[in-house]
């Protein structure tokens, strides 16, 4: 089984760089291999809405959202990391995140989801909503912890002082191994769930 993790943070090792490693570990004592992309830090532009990846397959502009698709196919699960800035998440990683959903077409029913936010203070809660809904509105699981997502530092680094924060991360890391794990087994018994054919209803006709 495999995990993709994201680092949305212009920072390699800043404080959401610390929860992802925090989750790595315990992935890997599940026997889970991971992938940490860094993206945070590239220039990353926004969807242009041009509708050209329904015919070419792929997004228009050609970067490390093409070059993620496929690692995305093929992984059990997904890690978002973000920093929180005016209650939102970073923007590169909004950019990355909203063209990559919406130029892969593959089913992704049944990945495992999980986002992850570092702030100093507050706006928590906002940005782990925001990048949660990217999950659910494409039929993936959120992994749950035992508290919401989120490690507290400001300077680089103070987020290895948030013993909670860390412990939240482990719990994250185990919920989401064993919630990967069980649907395999689910898969495996009795396939995906069935899929009606969608129905888009307009609010202007």
């Amino acid at each position: 089984m495999k995990v993709l993790m994201i680092n949305g943070s212009p920072k390699s090792n800043g404080n959401t760089a610390i929860a992802l490693h925090e989750m790595e570990t315990v992935f890997k004592q599940e026997g889970i291999e991971t992938e940490i992309l860094h993206v945070g830090n590239k220039d990353i532009r926004g969807c242009i809405s041009c509708g050209q990846c329904f015919s070419s397959g792929k997004c228009v502009f050609n970067d490390l959202v093409n070059e993620t698709a496929a690692k995305f196919q093929v992984c059990d699960g997904l890690v978002v990391g973000s920093p929180v800035y005016y209650a939102s998440a970073n923007a590169s990683l909004m950019a990355f995140l909203t063209r990559l959903f919406y130029s892969t077409h593959f089913d992704k029913t049944m990945k495992v989801g999980a986002a992850v936010v570092a702030a100093r203070r507050g706006g928590l809660s906002s940005a782990f909503d925001e990048l949660n809904k990217f999950f659910t509105i494409s039929g993936m699981p959120v992994a749950s912890s035992q508290y919401w997502n989120s490690i507290h530092g400001h300077k680089p680094g103070e987020a290895a002082q948030d013993a909670e924060g860390l412990q939240t991360m482990r719990t994250l890391a185990r919920n989401m191994s064993f919630l990967m794990k069980s649907i395999a087994l689910g898969k495996e018994k009795y396939g995906l769930p069935e899929k009606e054919a969608f129905k888009r209803t307009n609010f202007i006709r």
